[in-house]
């Protein structure tokens, strides 16, 4: 993992194999933003013209490298663009976090390789500290364990195109003494820390991370942080009557589990639940998949990857909120003993499911989860899952679908993703599309109208929560697995989408501001 330090060294008395500064598109050519005044000073003022000579425009995660200026310790000058200049009218014309972010994301991929980099980026107050150390330690991420550069007792040293990931971070500007900054900086590590463990659990192949093996992974994190963990293992989800974890993976030689971990503060006066979709190999079941849509099926578990995360994180932060998290793990295999299309299941709750489609296996994880969760009276419930093609079919691969069974809940879920930089857009659930769900021979199928299909599992999945509980449902199918290449902060990959909103929820939540 990449370290992260703050500095209120001079940037020309700075050792380090690289310093990053903002520019960004202005009217007229490129603007250099406020923190490179060293480095422009050393070019006599004239750096944006060297830099629109170099072909820099400014445009958003455009990396424009030069040779530092004499006097500097610093051989070389990483200019990333910022994009448009900020309004001025707009917070007092700073840069929104969300740029620095991204800005010190692509800034750290491009120095993969070097051992220190100092970030000279505009900084007004601690959240653009805690913006530019994020984005450096998610944009530095590489998952490089199973390629022969990391063998040999060297996994944790992974190289990124044969370089190794940038080593240290340092934040130019920033106050090691002043609390708000060290307290953005030390949030900013166990976010990124967690996220990118979210992101190595995505990646990992799933002969390597069945269910059996991701509890393991949550056992050892809840002692390391303090956290309460109980995993039911098959017979245990068979006492219990979990119908539907137990129907999905009845047909793999990995026998499913169901984690809890339990992060609980004494000054808590709220309860947050999560639950994740934990498929840690997707094939479809008997309904199996056409070819072309099984080789990224290990991304199917991202959803309780997130929540994992989001626990730990919680933990490490000790947010005054009790954080219950849930993964509900299986793996969709088709055999002999596998759920077929007809049969019926009877979940946890004690009601029913016909069984139209095995590929349509998450909510049926989900609602078993979502109903032992609802057994606590949290003071909310939020699944991350995902779920259906038809979200990304409606949203594309970088936003996520928020539903939500009270609208003031899901404006705000939609508002704190936001807040993150996660891109997420609220969807309805029209009560028209219920009907569709009728089964002559159960309570509910778990397929309804082909239209509106990702709508269609949110009905489905409020079915099973717990009378009163306000819950929220995100389908993260887009955004969790990016199959094009990085960008910002945002590898190839698994990208650990959700754990920041899961995170900010317990903040808001833990602050009173949620409700």
């Amino acid at each position: 993992m990449t370290a992260l330090t703050l500095s209120t060294a001079a940037a020309p008395g700075l050792r380090a194999d690289a310093i990053v500064i903002g520019v960004s598109k202005g009217d007229k050519g490129p603007v250099v933003a406020p923190g490179a005044e060293a480095v422009d000073q050393a070019y006599d003022g004239g750096l944006a013209g060297v830099l629109e000579t170099l072909g820099a425009s400014g445009a958003e995660g455009e990396i424009t490298k030069l040779p530092a200026p004499a006097g500097f310790r610093t051989p070389l000058v990483v200019a990333v663009g910022l994009g448009a200049l900020p309004e001025k009218d707009v917070n007092g014309g700073a840069y929104d976090a969300e740029a620095l972010r991204k800005a010190s994301g692509v800034a750290a991929r491009a120095l993969a390789g070097s051992k220190k980099a100092a970030f000279a980026l505009p900084i007004v107050d601690a959240a653009a500290v805690g913006a530019i150390g994020e984005g450096a330690l998610l944009g530095a991420y590489s998952f490089d364990v199973y390629k022969e550069n990391a063998q040999n007792g060297n996994a944790a040293k992974g190289k990124k195109n044969g370089k190794a990931p940038l080593a240290e971070a340092v934040v130019l500007g920033a106050k090691p003494r002043d609390k708000a900054h060290k307290a953005a900086v030390e949030r900013a590590t166990a976010v990124s820390e967690e996220l990118n463990r979210a992101r190595d659990l995505v990646n990992t192949p799933p002969n390597d991370l069945n269910p059996e093996a991701f509890a393991a992974v949550a056992q050892a994190a809840a002692k390391e942080n303090g956290i309460k963990v109980q995993v039911l293992d098959e017979k245990a989800l068979a006492k219990g009557g979990y119908g539907g974890i137990l129907g999905v993976g009845s047909g793999s030689a990995s026998a499913p589990r169901l984690v809890k971990l339990s992060y609980t503060h004494s000054k808590a006066k709220k309860h947050l639940a999560f639950v994740g979709k934990g498929i840690t190999y997707d094939s479809g079941g008997i309904s199996l998949k056409p070819a072309g849509h099984n080789e990224t099926m290990k991304c199917d578990m991202s959803g309780a990857a997130a929540v994992f995360a989001a626990v730990v994180t919680a933990a490490r932060l000790g947010l005054e909120v009790n954080v219950t998290g849930w993964l509900a793990l299986a793996e969709n295999m088709p055999s002999g003993s596998a759920t077929r299309p007809g049969d019926v299941l009877r979940m946890y709750s004690g009601k029913t499911v016909e069984v139209l489609n095995t590929d349509a296996e998450g909510r049926l994880v989900l609602a078993d989860a979502l109903w032992a969760a609802s057994e606590e009276k949290p003071d909310a419930i939020v699944d991350v899952a995902t779920l259906t093609g038809a979200m990304v079919l409606a949203l594309g691969n970088r936003t996520f679908g928020v539903m939500a069974n009270d609208e003031a809940f899901r404006s705000a879920v939609h508002e704190a993703a936001e807040e993150v930089g996660e891109p997420a857009w609220p969807m309805p659930l029209p009560e028209h599309l219920r009907k569709g769900m009728d089964s002559p021979t159960a309570d509910i199928a778990n397929m309804g109208e082909r239209m509106g299909g990702g709508l269609v599992a949110g009905l489905f999945l409020r079915e099973f929560v717990g009378e009163g509980i306000t819950w929220a449902h995100l389908d993260i199918a887009g955004p969790a697995f990016n199959e094009q290449g990085p960008f910002g902060y945002t590898p190839k990959g698994g990208t650990g989408s959700g754990v920041r909103t899961l995170v900010r929820l317990a903040e808001l939540t833990a602050s009173g501001d949620l409700g």
